[in-house]
């Protein structure tokens, strides 16, 4: 009896830590199990991915907006080009319009015949020039006539520096401003005119650049120092040209 006790004893001993083991919740180590695809690591994959795919699209939004604002900028640069060249052909008109109404400033400029070609050419220089002062002048002169403007501002520029000191001298400068002013080059062509009556106050330029000196005041949108120079060249110089020029622009604006 007492050994039938011992063994029913021995064995509900076994059976019991089975039993509990059995009724024990299984926890599972997800960091570590199906090590690279447990459930932290596929959720940072996920995450990473969708990191990634909003950068890419950021990118492409990026790149479709710098495309369209250098299509701006092309119709811009554009724009700004036709508006220049626009501005220099109204000036010329105009210029062109007083020169008519004033019976023109300057035998040089154009139109030109081929009588003031010939004047220029054949008038001697009282420094005694050499002959090919005149013939540079006219070269130079040539791409005016042309409305080669560039070409003409280069040409001055180098006959000034080869001739600082003839006749001829005032109205490359003279026409240097002039050539200036039609590119909207204001800076450069105010140096020139200024050049005219500082470096050949005796010139018969020296009105003249007064007056474009003037249209420089007022395309600045200065229009006191616009006025003060036209007066001057009424009251310096009234009976040339330039000083009937400076009145009809004067009274057209209302000065």
């Amino acid at each position: 009896m007492r050994h039938g006790l011992k063994r029913l004893c021995g064995a509900g001993a076994l059976v019991l830590p089975l039993t509990v083991a059995a009724q024990q919740p299984v926890i599972e180590d997800l960091t570590e199990s199906q090590r690279g695809g447990g459930f932290y690591s596929q959720t940072a994959t996920r995450e990473e991915a969708g990191g990634s795919l909003v950068i890419f699209n950021q990118v492409q939004q990026h790149q479709e907006e710098i495309r369209q604002l250098r299509g701006q900028v092309e119709e811009l640069r554009h724009q700004l080009e036709q508006l220049r060249r626009q501005t220099r052909q109204q000036y010329l008109d105009i210029e062109d319009r007083l020169m008519a109404a004033g019976g023109g400033v300057d035998q040089a400029t154009p139109p030109v015949d081929e009588q003031s070609a010939r004047e220029v050419a054949e008038t001697p220089s009282p420094s005694g020039d050499a002959a090919g002062t005149q013939q540079a002048y006219q070269a130079a002169f040539a791409h005016v006539q042309a409305r080669e403007f560039g070409e003409a501002i280069r040409a001055f520029e180098a006959f000034v520096d080869q001739y600082p000191d003839t006749r001829l001298t005032a109205n490359a400068y003279y026409w240097l401003g002039e050539l200036h002013s039609a590119e909207s080059n204001l800076e450069p062509a105010e140096a020139a005119f200024r050049r005219v009556l500082e470096d050949f106050p005796e010139s018969s330029k020296v009105p003249d650049a007064l007056y474009k000196l003037g249209l420089l005041e007022a395309r600045r949108g200065r229009p006191e120092e616009s006025r003060a120079l036209l007066e001057r060249v009424r009251e310096e110089h009234p009976d040339s040209s330039a000083a009937g020029l400076a009145d009809d622009f004067l009274r057209q604006t209302g000065n």
